[in-house]
């Protein structure tokens, strides 16, 4: 990705928000490890609660992505129940329901899979656990005791690491399905029963040809989002 020079430091992040995309099908060319070691350290600055940073990460790469893949993509194929170690939404409804809907519409249509097609549906949503062809998947855990709140300085984490990749010109994937099967994942990775697991962020250099990437989701309005208070 090519940034302006000379612009001020918000239009700089303006056009890191504004480029970002979730990435579903990316070159198999791994990244350096100089550059991930770069975004890990831009990601670290992070604010967290009580400046307690409780993000871990476990990066694989070459035949340990291939090994996590393989593990990955038989489990969910499996129809193995979900073992989240955090609740996930209980229902999308309103407004929510209808972005929901626009996005993944969005991405079948761009496939080409017709409206109603569930078998369709569901082939593309077991290539979350083909990691979307990505070279490169981080697992992003959390400590249990830290509660919900550990796992929203995660969130803020994530943004950071996703938009330091797409800097360098590296595209991500945030990818709550990884953390569907958390209990796989703790014993792949030998993690401690005291981590939780957030997400998972699939990442590499993007394959700008394929469909999967063609289109961009939309984003509600200030108006549609905030309130402000003034008396």
């Amino acid at each position: 990705m090519d940034l302006k020079t000379d612009t001020a430091p918000i239009e700089v992040l303006e056009d890191l928000l504004a480029s970002r995309f979730s990435c579903r099908a990316f070159k198999p060319d791994p990244v350096p490890r100089a550059s991930i070691e770069r975004i890990l350290t831009a990601a670290q600055k992070t604010a967290s609660w009580c400046n307690s940073q409780p993000w871990r990460l476990a990066i694989t790469s070459g035949a340990a992505t291939t090994k996590f893949r393989d593990l990955m993509y038989g489990v969910a194929s499996s129809g193995k129940l979900n073992t989240g170690d955090f609740p996930f939404p209980r229902e999308y409804r309103g407004v929510y329901l209808e972005r929901r809907r626009e996005s993944g519409f969005q991405l079948y249509n761009a496939l080409g899979i017709v409206r109603g097609d569930k078998m369709g549906y569901a082939k593309q949503a077991l290539e979350n656990f083909n990691f979307f062809g990505a070279p490169h998947v981080a697992i992003v855990h959390t400590d249990e005791a830290l509660g919900v709140y550990g796992a929203i300085d995660c969130g803020g984490y994530v943004t950071s690491f996703m938009l330091a990749a797409q800097a360098l010109g590296i595209a991500t994937i945030p990818q709550a399905a990884l953390a569907f099967h958390s209990e796989v994942v703790r014993q792949h990775f030998g993690l401690g029963d005291d981590r939780r697991v957030v997400c998972g962020i699939s990442f590499g250099y993007p394959d700008r040809e394929h469909k999967a990437n063609s289109y961009r989701t939309t984003r509600a309005s200030i108006a549609d989002t905030v309130t402000f208070v003034d008396e």
